[in-house]
């Protein structure tokens, strides 16, 4: 045997980035450990993308609190609320695909440093908004950097972690939405009941200034994907991001092979168009179909929200004519906003738990069909009066709230990220993102005409209706993704 061979023997063939993630570390007697550890980068880039979703839930939610106080500052219609309320869901929409499929041309990094600097920015013109027209357009603007974060965030966790433990990373960080949403009706609670004034609802904003120039600042410091990197065949940089990822004490490994990628995979086109080609088109209609169904859902729950809260927390007056008296009915829905989500961070708890256990489909089969248990309950208290119908509203959406956390909500924001190949996988889920969010734009505009037109117990019906064909979709186009390597999921599923 020639000193060439023998070393060839010897050295460890090249690998795939995959397989160096989900690789095991071995005890001494070469035993393989139950699982590795995170890496301190891995946690890292885990609590910045976590930090996107709480920025999404603080925003949104404290929006809604401060949504009197601007009317009032700026004696807008009751027309006009809408745009207020639609604004920041409509830039979530052009943002996932617009901004958040450029990660597939300039990396998932780049899109990532970049969509919190315009969140930053976009974030102090709202504070400063002089006019109606002026905040509307920044609120757009906070929406297109929370729509880019919707397929960036899911990618840096899932492209630099273990097939084993992605969907709980993933599901965890998304869970910070529900967190950011109950820190933003504590925030908005707090201004208010300390600074009595119409201008509040711009401290309320200003609080996310500081926080967000850190993240942004933070984000800087991760590595980029080793998976984009490879497929744009950048083979050295992809060993490099490797090796920081997986930097520990003891070093394992000491040193990173990776296989470069093959000519037919550099040649495979990536543009939007791939994404309804035979082979990729049962991955956009599951990633894409059933998150519109639910988002329909979701956001349409939202215009029966006050039912609850002042059956819960006691009726508002409906003319108010003083600040004062809309500040403290705005603490009021603060108080009972805040009841609700904390059971919602419930059910993405429960997700985050069971969906490496269960399994995506499952989760988001059982999910649908619960809420459309959840909606014909609530659908029901047309034929009570009094307590029992306050109940059977309450008990209703809130078994909806919880399932659809558990389910839909979680697993289709998983599923989406997942299902795509690498080349085109920013671009599918972004599309995923934007097309969900068609459904809740349509529900921010039609559901109070729909809601006088054809009635509530009507409006639930369809809900129920619009729930158990997301189960059916997901169903007929499941594509599991439990445990599975990133690289093989995309390429052996048409």
């Amino acid at each position: 045997m020639t000193v060439a061979e023998a070393t060839a023997e010897i050295a460890p063939a090249p690998r795939s980035v995959q397989s160096y993630l989900d690789e095991n570390p071995n005890w001494a007697d070469g035993t393989p450990a139950v699982q590795a550890t995170m890496t301190g980068m891995q946690q890292r880039i885990w609590l910045l993308a976590s930090t996107g979703k709480f920025f999404e839930g603080m925003i949104v939610f404290m929006s809604g609190i401060a949504l009197p106080l601007i009317a009032r500052e700026f004696g807008i219609t009751k027309a006009e609320h809408g745009f207020v309320t639609a604004a920041s869901l409509l830039g979530i929409l052009v943002g996932a695909s617009l901004l958040g499929g450029l990660a597939d041309r300039y990396g998932r990094k780049s899109m990532f440093v970049l969509e919190m600097i315009l969140l930053t920015v976009f974030i102090v013109l709202t504070c400063l908004s002089p006019n109606f027209y002026l905040l509307i357009a920044c609120l757009f603007g906070i929406g297109l950097a929370l729509g880019c974060d919707y397929p960036t965030a899911h990618l840096v966790i899932s492209e630099t972690t273990s097939s084993r433990s992605r969907g709980k990373l993933v599901l965890g960080a998304f869970a910070f939405q529900a967190v950011g949403a109950l820190f933003g009706t504590g925030i908005g609670y707090i201004i208010l009941a300390n600074a009595a004034d119409v201008g509040a609802w711009r401290w309320m904003y200003a609080t996310a200034v500081i926080p967000a120039i850190l993240v942004t600042l933070a984000r800087l410091t991760i590595p980029e994907s080793p998976h984009f990197l490879i497929s744009r065949q950048r083979h050295e940089a992809a060993e490099k991001a490797t090796m920081r990822l997986l930097e520990r004490t003891p070093q394992y490994p000491d040193d990173v092979d990776l296989t470069p990628l093959d000519e037919a995979a550099a040649k495979r086109p990536s543009h939007y168009g791939i994404l309804f080609s035979r082979k990729n088109r049962r991955a956009t209609i599951l990633a894409s179909v059933p998150w519109f169904l639910q988002d329909l859902s979701t956001y349409g729950i939202g215009i029966f929200t006050p039912v609850i809260l002042a059956a819960t927390v006691g009726a508002k007056q409906e003319h108010a004519t003083s600040i004062t008296t809309v500040i403290h009915s705005d603490i009021i829905a603060a108080k009972g906003a805040a009841m609700i989500d904390v059971l919602l961070v419930v059910g993405i708890l429960a997700a985050t738990f069971l969906a490496d256990r269960v399994g995506r489909m499952k989760l988001q089969i059982i999910g649908f069909i619960g809420c459309a248990a959840g909606l014909a309950i609530a659908a029901t208290s047309s034929l009570a009066v009094g307590a029992t119908q306050t109940a059977l509203i309450f008990a209703g959406f809130m078994l909806f709230n919880f399932m659809t956390n558990m389910g839909p909500n979680a697993q289709t924001y998983l599923v989406a990220g997942e299902v795509f190949p690498t080349e085109i996988r920013a671009k599918g889920a972004g599309f995923a993102a934007s097309f969900a969010k068609v459904g809740a734009v349509l529900t921010a505009f039609l559901f109070p005409i729909l809601l006088i037109d054809i009635g509530t117990e009507i409006l639930l019906a369809c809900l129920v209706g619009t729930s158990l064909l997301g189960a059916l979709v997901t169903h007929l186009c499941r594509i599991e993704t439990t445990g599975r390597s990133l690289e093989h999921i995309g390429h052996d599923h048409h």
